[in-house]
């Protein structure tokens, strides 16, 4: 059963859902690939999920990411859109990425020579659970800021409120 419930936050309101004690969902309402609910969803913003993460949600826009544990994720897509998640919980808070350079970690670990960059967009594009895997910390190869789900004002405000440094482009080992 899919339990769902919304929260606020400075940036505006987001739907969460969950299965279990997992996450496996947090969207800004109406962003771009905002899921439509189904009759499965039920909404239950008593499960502990949903508190845990309103902790981690409440210390992030303090400033005090880190101080709490994140919730269980478990976001549902193919092996690579997985892959590309994993490497973005990679970016610390305060740096940031390319989708290139997202790319050539992917065709590194694969022994490949290559991989597409694009093909890597589209993953991060679909994160289904924003802002705790943290798609906004891609930028375009020049460090523009380019697409996010939630709009180009979220992401700036998320970069913003991380205090990132554009030039930062580092990657925790993983």
């Amino acid at each position: 059963m899919i339990y769902t419930c919304n929260l606020s936050t400075p940036l505006g309101a987001i739907t969460a859902a969950a299965e279990g004690e997992a996450l496996t969902g947090l969207w800004f309402i109406g962003q771009k690939y905002y899921p439509s609910p189904t009759e499965a969803w039920v909404t239950e913003p008593e499960q502990r999920v949903f508190q845990t993460l309103q902790t981690w949600l409440d210390h992030y826009f303090s400033g005090r990411e880190g101080s709490v544990l994140l919730p269980e994720l478990a976001p549902q897509g193919t092996d690579f859109q997985k892959k590309v998640w994993e490497i973005l919980l990679e970016i610390p808070r305060g740096c940031v990425t390319t989708y290139g350079e997202i790319a050539k970690k992917l065709a590194a670990d694969k022994g490949l020579s290559s991989m597409s960059a694009q093909a890597v967009g589209g993953a991060v594009g679909h994160n289904p659970i924003s802002i705790l895997i943290p798609c906004h910390r891609v930028v375009g190869a020049k460090g523009s800021l380019t697409g996010y789900a939630g709009g180009l004002e979220k992401k700036q405000a998320l970069l913003s409120l991380e205090q990132a440094d554009l030039n930062c482009r580092k990657m925790r080992p993983g």
